[in-house]
């Protein structure tokens, strides 16, 4: 087959008429062309940019099918089969169809495998062993279940008999037993040859994918393998790269006793292994362990605190150690004498320990503190609350207040050098211990002009009664022509409780337009209903065009109709700039009139997965309106139905209109959101306001589930710190079923 066979009908295709994942495929025919180079590196760029197209991140698109034939072509012809063929499997065995067609993809890989088999007997191996997985990705099993048995019993090559090995599985899971027999000698009698280590592998995660148990022989034959991850390093199944963590995480997913055990059993002994590749190996998996398994951190610290004492380990051990929470007690010693060494990993040590003991590590940050960024980098988040909750009534609590830490941010703040991070993680600092810092306003001062930002946040929180004037004279006086009016308006605002400065700068932002309306919309919380008439033109003039609807009832909320033209979509901002305007107006005026037509519209049009966060902000604007809020409720009442919607929703109802709720019907939903791990804290939120003693059987043991099982709850946004976060929620949920 030549090349004019193999695209003889390819510019006949409408591919212009096609997407895939950045629109119109017409330029798909060129890139098969290219695949086709003489020219290595326009044929790699050619891949590259298919990858890209047709089957983006995992995710196949309606052009995708229309490319298989020729794909397979160019691989039966002999072009570059070793690159082609694992394409084609990508495409097969995606599961994210981003298409009208469910299936097609499939099926285009199926219609191909009159081309693809006969390359399971290619002469050379690696064209074999991409044939044996494209094959098996197809799913048919009819017609590639026997060419891999029969590439099994003849096969030489490890790699090739492996995939043949894990095809046959993937096909037949009931077959796992009869490998696992003969490879692995499990449940009988070994064979006499003994296989090579990347078959012995694949006979091991064939067998925890098949669900077969998980026994004291699996585990010593999977630690006499580490380090795992160069075996399968020529293999194609991306989502076992680090077989160690996808064994550990597959039985954590089984969700029993036995399996968990099993589970930590085995990552426990590889970190306790000879070999620091197999303990690089076992750290990563306990990592994933401690994310989604409450039991993990607890059964694992013993280990993992002894890997600190290796120099070899402790850099790996390190970040892990930092998410035991409580846990993370028996490693104090260690991370000590780790950070009082000097060097990167003292910083590391020292950022380990402000998460865990907080008040032993804040003399050793006060003691070398611009060589510890990352140190400073925690002490800064552990005040949660950032700029926002500075010198609040109840804000989150500061990092620990020590005298000698306090001096060595005056004297650093002296540095005309400081980096950017830097300065903000000291300013968070200080604005967390409030007036205990007011020692520091001189120096805050004299950083004005090197560090605006973070003056302008810091003072106010910091400075003293008796100070305040001169501040703000300071102020007035600097050079903050770069800076943002809005924060020095904000920042004179809280030392003299003058409004001018931060109505104009509102006023300017909102008649600017641009990303700053959104923000300048929220500063208006800092002011008082005597600014309205001052402020509330700009205001209704900043609105997009899709929220300026008529007024009449046949616009209202209750209609149900979307907000503004197709031409008039929002991009997100400006959904969130339109909410944040809204609740400004209801905030100045007292009255829903305006806000309520503004939320409706960002309700309505905030209605897929993509404008998640849109959705929720919009919810909880509506349901500061309270019961005025009234005429949203059949627009929140849709949204119970989406899982990332239905917390908020359901929150927004029992304000706006407590009376005619099923509290039953709320709770649910809101449980759902949690169970799904949607929007957890608000789930709790709502539970707390329908009441405990409210909660059906059924749905107290749902919440006993959340609270008390093994799995943690993913809390969206808080990726950083998983397990601190569902310790939260844990605790949080508990308190609520003492109420019961």
């Amino acid at each position: 087959m030549d090349l004019a066979q193999i695209f003889a009908d390819l510019d006949a295709q409408p591919w212009a008429e096609r997407e895939h994942a950045y629109g119109g495929a017409d330029d798909v025919p060129d890139q098969l062309r290219a695949l086709a180079s003489d020219d290595a590196e326009e044929a790699e760029e050619a891949l590259y940019e298919l990858y890209g197209n047709i089957v983006h991140q995992g995710s196949v698109y309606e052009a995708t099918p229309y490319a298989v034939p020729y794909l397979a072509r160019l691989a039966a012809a002999g072009v570059r089969p070793g690159d082609v063929l694992p394409l084609i499997g990508h495409i097969a065995e995606s599961e994210d169809e981003r298409s009208e067609t469910p299936g097609a993809c499939r099926v285009a890989v199926t219609a191909q495998l009159p081309l693809i088999l006969p390359l399971v007997e290619s002469p050379d191996s690696s064209v074999r062993q991409a044939a044996v997985w494209a094959a098996a990705r197809s799913g048919a099993t009819e017609q590639v279940l026997p060419v891999l048995r029969r590439c099994w019993e003849e096969e030489l090559e490890p790699l090739v008999r492996a995939e043949a090995l894990a095809g046959a599985v993937w096909l037949d899971p009931a077959g796992a037993g009869e490998f696992e027999r003969a490879v692995l000698g499990i449940g009988g009698d070994a064979g006499e040859a003994v296989e090579a280590a990347p078959v012995r592998l694949a006979a091991l995660l064939a067998s925890v994918d098949a669900d077969l148990p998980w026994t004291g022989a699996h585990h010593e034959a999977f630690i006499a393998l580490l380090p795992a991850a160069p075996l399968v390093a020529s293999r194609f199944v991306q989502e076992q790269a680090e077989p160690l963590r996808y064994v550990a995480e597959v039985l954590l997913d089984r969700d029993t006793d036995e399996a968990r055990e099993a589970a930590f059993t085995l990552v426990d002994a590889g970190l306790r292994h000879p070999d620091a590749d197999a303990r690089k190996e076992a750290v990563a998996a306990a990592e994933h362990a401690c994310e989604v398994s409450r039991a993990a951190s607890a059964r694992l610290a013993g280990p993992l605190t002894a890997l600190l004492d290796d120099p070899s380990s402790a850099g790996d051990a390190l970040y892990l150690v930092k998410h035991l929470g409580r846990d993370a007690a028996p490693a104090v010693p260690a991370l000590m004498a780790i950070a009082t060494a000097g060097g990167e990993l003292a910083d590391r040590a020292l950022a380990v320990l402000v998460a865990t003991v907080p008040e032993q590590a804040a003399p050793l940050l006060a003691a070398d503190l611009p060589n510890r960024p990352t140190a400073l980098d925690g002490a800064a988040k552990a005040y949660a609350g950032g700029w926002e909750a500075a010198g609040h009534e109840g804000a989150p609590g500061a990092f620990p207040y020590v005298p000698e830490l306090l001096d060595a941010i005056r004297a650093w703040l002296a540095d005309s050098d400081i980096p950017w991070n830097q300065s903000i993680h000291l300013g968070l600092v200080l604005a967390g211990w409030g007036r205990r810092a007011a020692p520091a306003v001189p120096e805050l001062l004299a950083a004005l002009d090197r560090y605006p930002f973070v003056a302008l946040r810091a003072l106010p929180t910091v400075c003293p009664p008796e100070e305040r004037d001169r501040v703000a004279a300071a102020l007035r006086a600097a050079d903050l022509t770069e800076q943002s009016p809005i924060e020095l308006g904000s920042a004179l605002l809280r030392l003299t409780g003058e409004p001018e400065p931060l109505v104009g700068a509102v006023t300017e932002a909102l008649v600017a337009g641009g990303r700053d309306v959104a923000e300048a919309a929220k500063r208006t919380a800092e002011l008082d209903s005597s600014q309205a008439p001052a402020l509330l033109p700009y205001l209704r003039a900043a609105l997009s065009d899709a929220a300026r609807k008529p007024s009449g009832p046949e616009s209202g909320p209750e209609s149900g109709s979307a907000s503004g033209s197709p031409e008039q979509k929002r991009n997100t901002p400006r959904l969130d700039a339109d909410t944040e305007i809204a609740r400004a107006l209801w905030r100045l005026t007292g009255s829903a009139d305006e806000a309520l037509p503004i939320i409706a519209g960002v309700l309505e049009e905030a209605d897929g997965d993509w404008t998640r966060w849109q959705n929720i902000r919009a919810a909880r604007a509506a349901g500061e309106l309270g019961e005025q809020g009234r005429p949203l409720a059949p627009l929140l009442e849709r949204k119970l139905a989406h899982r990332d919607h239905a917390a908020a929703a359901a929150l927004a109802l029992l304000a706006v209109d407590p009376a005619n709720q099923d509290l039953t019907r709320l709770a649910d939903a809101a449980l759902t959101s949690a169970e799904t791990n949607s929007d957890p804290y608000t789930a709790l939120e709502v539970l707390r306001a329908v009441g405990a003693g409210n909660l059906t059987e059924s749905q107290l043991s749902r919440l006993t589930s959340l609270a008390e099982r093994d799995a943690h709850v993913f809390i969206p946004g808080l990726s950083q710190d998983p397990s601190g976060a569902d310790a939260r929620f844990r605790e949080e949920a508990r308190a609520l079923l003492r109420t019961a």
